[in-house]
């Protein structure tokens, strides 16, 4: 079984931009979300994914990814999945040996700032960054999912300005 671990964090300044070292737009739709899991259809820069995810707000999940072609992706993303899409920017910062993934949500999603980073053991420890904030991984509102369906532009201000 493939396996995620991965936290998910706010970002807390603009400090990590000058240490970006690639950037990739994102596009991304839900073609189902049940009580079990999402199927997701992301175009990656020139690269398609499908992906089938386990809904839990864990640490590690059930995470399931294959290459498609990109004119695939493109039509499926265009055609087939419900809401409106999740479009970003990936942003690569490494930080003490660690690469940190920060997605800068386009969109409906503008404004918001998420950091990941995936782990090879639930306990491992990191080096913190100065520009991270509090912890999200437990928040379900910040899952792309559920931004699909509730995006950040419609939450009311005092949730968009609490963790």
């Amino acid at each position: 079984m493939a396996l995620e671990i991965e936290r998910k964090f706010r970002v807390a300044s603009d400090a990590w931009r000058s240490a970006v070292s690639n950037r990739t737009l994102l596009r991304q739709g839900y073609l189902a979300n049940t009580a079990r899991a999402s199927i997701r259809v992301r175009l990656a820069g020139e690269q398609g994914w499908l992906s089938v995810k386990a809904m839990t707000r864990a640490l590690a999940r059930a995470e399931y990814e294959t290459a498609i072609p990109a004119a695939d992706a493109s039509e499926m993303l265009d055609t087939l999945c419900e809401g409106p899409l999740i479009e970003k920017w990936r942003h690569i910062v490494v930080h003490a040996g660690d690469t940190w993934e920060i997605d800068e949500f386009l969109g409906d999603n503008a404004g918001l700032v998420i950091a990941e980073l995936e782990l090879d053991a639930e306990d491992q420890r990191f080096a913190r960054p100065v520009w991270l904030g509090p912890e999200v991984t437990a928040e379900e509102r910040y899952y792309n999912f559920r931004l699909a369906q509730y995006p950040y532009r419609r939450w009311p201000e005092a949730q968009r300005l609490a963790p």
